[in-house]
């Protein structure tokens, strides 16, 4: 009889309050630690302070984060390969040049990551450049004027019957080789296509072009 007026009595208790009978109380949240606390991980309180500063902390752009840090040639060597970027391809026609389109920057990358005998060709070919014009003028390639420099790639400028007809000299050969890698270090940069687009032409489509300064290509004949 008692259990039966037992169970009725628990019956009669509405079910919001059976549940907040049987739940306990949420834990109370830590508080952050005075900011005085410490800065940096110094002192007291360090840990708590690097938290809290955390929660401060603001994203960046991909735009702003992306930008190609040089690292695998050595400063003269990269100033070489900037200031042949900007002879072998210079602006034209609107379109940008090698410098304004960080073709030394990117191949710099590329370089960096490519087989060992490239990576060869292109340290002995820009410390080759480098050498020539202390001795013929003094100071380091990049900082030559284009008449100059002129008189030093000249020379390295070969015909070359077909694309894959490399010069035997080292030289004249990464020469041939960093023309090609310019150009198209240069044609597909961003700021290429952004000029492209603007003249309503499709990404690439600009076509290559000839300076005074670049070999010259042609058919073999016979």
């Amino acid at each position: 009889m008692k259990r039966r007026n037992f169970f009725r009595t628990v019956a009669a208790i509405p079910a919001a309050q059976l549940i907040a009978q049987q739940t306990p109380p949420p834990a109370a949240p830590a508080q952050a630690p005075s900011p005085a606390a410490g800065r940096g991980g110094g002192g007291r309180g360090g840990a708590g302070a690097g938290a809290a500063a955390s929660d401060q902390l603001q994203l960046t752009g991909e735009d702003v984060t992306a930008e190609t840090v040089t690292g695998f040639f050595a400063p003269e060597q990269f100033a070489t390969l900037r200031r042949l970027g900007a002879l072998l391809k210079p602006p034209l026609k609107g379109y940008p040049g090698a410098t304004e389109a960080g073709a030394a920057e990117f191949l710099d990358f590329l370089i960096g990551v490519s087989p060992a005998d490239t990576q060869k060709l292109y340290k002995n070919g820009l410390d080759a450049l480098n050498a020539q014009a202390r001795k013929q003028f003094q100071k380091a390639f990049s900082a030559l004027d284009d008449s100059e420099a002129d008189a030093v790639i000249r020379p390295l400028l070969v015909v070359i019957p077909y694309a894959r007809d490399q010069p035997e000299d080292p030289v004249k050969r990464f020469v041939a080789q960093a023309h090609r890698d310019i150009t198209t270090a240069t044609q597909n940069s961003r700021e290429w296509a952004a000029v492209g687009a603007a003249n309503g032409r499709r990404a690439g489509a600009g076509g290559l072009y000839v300076n005074p300064i670049d070999p010259i290509y042609k058919m073999s004949k016979g």
